[in-house]
């Protein structure tokens, strides 16, 4: 092809001053930094003007390419040319033309169609090829580190803390208050590290999960980690994974449990009564633990977790090759070193098997990923649903090139020795060296395996600048390029990006070898000094086959048209002269009744949770907004937005996100985007400008973008400051239950009296013009009462999807897609509930962040569940109750009474992954 712009005057820039070759043998050059339209760049075969703006980090020719041709990186493919590719084109598949589609670009010209298509062609094994290759050779002398020796079989902590674990979710926001609570004595003892607390989100649901061996693994492992003192597990003793069932099985799998200060607590007396009680086992431990010194130790005891997560283009260029040398050097003094991330090997295994212990491993390895594939499928999903929207923008246009960069985590010269399950004790494998581990690549979810497994060290690469850490392992955060190292220099500890401006791989090997060491030591990392933390189990799925696969994909989605009350009741309702109760509500700025006036910070993922938690804290310590009829500001932490696989799931987060920032409560909203997760804030602009709620209305703020966590917190309370100011005043009106929109779960089966008091509620509230909410796999709906008195012979079918905006009001039946009572409840604030009323049997459940959870149970439970942890214990009279359950909505919608679960912050939020949402 005949060059563009051969005219002009400019002096051909040099190759390797815009871009990288991976390999010599590469036909395709990484930008590493943007180039514009018409710059001369010298090639190969001569210079020339490309015709595209190549955006820093993807990719252009400098050799011909010929339809039908690999297009190749690290020597290996990642695509197949459908059109003659000449030397300059920028190179580009569908999808990544379609998630730039919605980027802001500066004026970018882009090619109007792909150039090569994706071939991940699954991998053979030719068990021929396979070599036995040599050992790691170990050095004369190798150095070593100041760790804590822990008695028995538990190895070298780098650090000493004490762990509150919620076993379950039921029992997460609990942990998390408990450790709210201790946080003044961890900080008059110095020889401790802190005092964190473990939640997560799995094991709380009503049935026995998919993943329950995963979860057993990996609490097991949290329990007896050298990095822990001493550890308090809390249960109800009625999940499906329990504390006795946890004890059993780190008995059978012979953990060294009795090598460990730990308390297995069963809330049995209440909420008070179980904080005081957790409180004092943890001030036993108290002296001890701080007492505890580092000795000198070999470097046999450091197992350090290789990460790589917010990936781009410079990933396996610098970041991933320097952890890998760094693991190398690590495995020559007597250490161990952990890859995981099952997906994103797929499409890079001649890389991995090249240097590997025997036919065996090579076997283990190769029925791993076909295993995750089998899952995969399971769920509608290919190894495509792994790359995110920010890794497409940052260069990784498929799976295969994610996979050919993750990958160079493992030096060439690095022996792939062991392959584990997920969190599989490294105790328990023949010796040290580089290990492989199944699991998802998922940065959070991994890496709680990686620890479960025993890794007390974490090395995480990223190219966006992922500012994630682990609650109890220190995470060394490397990144690729300077440019980003910079803008995030306190989030970031060190600077691959220095290779790419041209210094030897060894010197940086040696620089970060030496902060391996001084960090296991003791030294602080740039997560640490922050505070910043997260954590996330291997999450369930919920599909073992495909069975169901075509059914689930054909469902129709529900309409929105509230089912019909049954109409007699509703028109002696809609005739009253004068309603029963009165409510003074304040409306939102939409004209809509509301029950408060609250500034939301919205984050779009797991990532930018607990920033988002630490900027509403700030804000409200404040009292910003309090002038304007603010009452409070309210984070919506949750474990979604990256990591995971399936349309519907994509099509859930949009919905529900977008459901909550147009809530009725919601006077002022503000999306908080990590900056590399699968729905970013350009995704969520697109999408509120094609729903119709223009996304100028809402404040925009970025973890990576803006330069870290301070400066996103910075910018969120600026734009909030500048938004009050516009706010309409606040005022009331008198109104009637018309007004709200109700939800209701029931825990398990209710009695009629107690159907028939619910029953009465609905038409009450319906008949007033009002929503009533239900979940489709509620109880309630299978009895014959509350299903009479409220439809009659109407027919019961999902008007609703989860957290589906309500725009009609009246009787909703909500596809949950769930059966656990808060994932539940998080999808009601997305339907625009004002409030939510549980009848609870086994266990009080925890509140929501922005709705407040009324919580009654029957009689017959009085005596067993804590009074103090329930609003209101119903008669068994069907009158009394609905009498006595409407006093109780008003208050709560008015503010009168807060439900005790708000009142002592005990509350959660938890997203459902839905029946084919699955960890990527």
């Amino acid at each position: 092809m005949r060059p563009l712009n051969t005219s002009m005057p400019n002096a051909p820039v040099p190759l390797d001053a815009v871009g990288r070759l991976p390999s010599p043998a590469d036909n395709v050059a990484i930008a590493i930094r943007r180039i514009e339209a018409g710059e001369i760049v010298a090639l190969p075969g001569g210079p020339r003007a490309l015709p595209h703006t190549v955006l820093e980090g993807h990719r252009f020719a400098v050799q011909p390419i010929a339809a039908g041709q690999p297009l190749l990186s690290w020597g290996l493919p990642f695509g197949e040319a459908i059109a003659a590719i000449a030397p300059g084109d920028y190179v580009s598949n569908a999808a990544m033309l379609e998630g730039l589609a919605v980027r802001r670009l500066d004026g970018a010209a882009l090619p109007s169609a792909p150039n090569f298509r994706d071939s991940l062609e699954p991998f053979r094994l030719d068990e021929r090829s396979i070599r036995a290759a040599p050992p790691v050779e170990r050095v004369a002398q190798p150095r070593t580190f100041s760790g804590y020796r822990r008695p028995g079989a538990r190895g070298v902590g780098t650090r000493n803390y004490i762990v509150v674990m919620g076993t379950t979710s039921r029992t997460a926001s609990f942990a998390r208050q408990l450790v709210a609570r201790l946080q003044p004595l961890a900080r008059v003892h110095p020889g401790l590290d802190g005092i964190v607390a473990v939640a997560h989100t799995e094991g709380g649901g009503p049935g026995e999960p998919n993943n329950t061996a995963e979860i057993l693994r990996a609490l097991a492992g949290f329990i007896v980690h050298p990095n822990v003192a001493a550890v308090l597990a809390v249960d109800y003793g009625v999940e499906p994974v329990t504390n006795a069932r946890l004890r059993e099985f780190m008995v059978e799998q012979r953990y060294p449990l009795t090598d460990v200060p730990h308390h297995f607590l069963t809330i049995r007396e209440g909420l008070a009564a179980a904080l005081a009680e957790g409180e004092k086992i943890v001030r036993g431990w108290l002296p001890a633990a701080a007492a505890l010194r580092r000795t000198d130790e070999p470097m046999s005891g450091l197992r350090v977790a290789l990460q790589c997560g917010g990936s781009d283009a410079f990933s396996g260029v610098s970041g991933n090759p320097l952890a890998g040398a760094v693991a190398h050097e690590l495995i020559r003094h007597g250490g161990t070193a952990v890859m995981t991330e099952t997906d994103e090997s797929m499409g890079a295994e001649d890389y991995l098997l090249a240097n590997v212990k025997d036919l065996a491993t090579a076997r283990a390895f190769m029925r791993t990923l076909d295993a995750f594939r089998e899952k995969l499928t399971w769920h509608g999903l290919t190894p495509e649903s792994n790359p995110s929207a920010g890794n497409r923008f940052r260069g990784l246009y498929n799976i295969a090139l994610k996979s050919l960069g993750a990958v160079h985590k493992k030096d060439p010269r690095t022996r792939l020795e062991t392959i584990i399950a997920y969190a599989q004790p490294l105790a328990k494998i023949a010796g040290p060296g580089f290990t492989f581990m199944n699991g998802p690549g998922n940065d959070l979810e991994g890496i709680a395996g990686q620890v479960g497994a025993g890794c007390n060290l974490i090395i995480f690469v990223t190219g966006n600048g992922s500012v994630t850490n682990f609650p109890f392992v220190p995470t060394i955060k490397i990144t690729t390029t300077t440019r980003r190292h910079n803008l995030l220099i306190h989030e970031m500890d060190f600077n691959a990006g220095r290779y790419l401006d041209g210094e030897s791989m060894p010197a940086l090997t040696d620089d970060a070898f030496a902060l391996l060491i001084t960090t296991a030591s003791g030294q602080k990392t740039k997560g640490e000094h922050a505070g910043h933390s997260q954590l996330s189990l291997w999450r369930n799925w919920r599909q073992t086959d495909i069975s169901r696969l075509a059914e689930l994909r054909a469902r129709v989605a529900p309409d929105g048209i509230p089912l019909p009350v049954e109409r007699d009741l509703r028109a002696r309702s809609e005739n009253q002269a004068r309603p029963e109760h009165t409510l003074q509500l304040p409306k939102s700025p939409d004209s809509r009744f509301a029950t408060e006036r609250v500034a939301l910070i919205l984050p779009t993922s797991l990532c930018s949770g607990q920033i988002a938690r630490i900027a509403a804290e700030r804000l409200n310590a404040r009292q910003l907004g309090r002038d304007h009829g603010i009452s409070r500001f309210v984070a919506l932490a949750h474990t979604e937005g990256c990591g995971f696989g399936g349309e519907t799931m994509y099509q859930l987060l949009q919905r529900t996100y977008r459901g909550y920032l147009r809530h009725p409560n919601i006077a002022a909203a503000l999306l908080l985007e990590h900056g590399c997760e699968k729905v970013p804030n350009d995704v969520m602009r697109h999408q509120l400008d094609r729903t119709g709620m223009p996304a100028s209305q809402f404040g925009w703020a970025s973890v990576q973008l803006d330069g870290g966590m301070e400066k996103a917190i910075g910018k969120i309370a600026d734009w909030f400051t500048q938004k009050f100011a516009d706010l309409p005043p606040a005022a009331t009106s008198l109104t009637d239950l018309g007004a709200l929109t109700l939800a209701v779960v029931t825990t398990s089966t209710v009695t009629d009296p107690t159907a028939a008091a619910l029953a009465a509620i609905a038409r009450a509230i319906v008949g007033a013009g009002g929503s009533f909410v239900l979940p489709e796999t509620d109880p309630l709906l299978a009895n014959d009462v509350f299903r009479q008195r409220v439809l009659g012979e109407v027919a019961v079918h999902a008007t609703l999807d989860y957290g589906q905006p309500i725009f009609k009001p009246g009787f909703h039946v909500v596809a949950s897609e769930t059966e656990h009572p808060v994932e539940n409840i998080t999808g009601f604030g997305g339907n625009g509930a004002h409030l939510a009323l549980a009848i609870v049997t086994e266990n009080p459940l925890p509140g929501h962040p922005l709705v407040p959870v009324l919580q009654a149970a029957e009689s017959t439970h009085r005596g067993v569940l804590p009074a103090d942890d329930i609003d209101l214990f119903l008669a068994g009279e069907a009158s009394a109750d609905e009498a006595a359950l409407l006093r109780a909505i008003v208050a709560v919608a008015q503010r009168e009474f807060t439900p005790v679960a708000n009142a002592r912050g005990f509350v959660d939020f938890q997203l459902t992954r839905g029946e084919l949402g699955l960890t990527t």
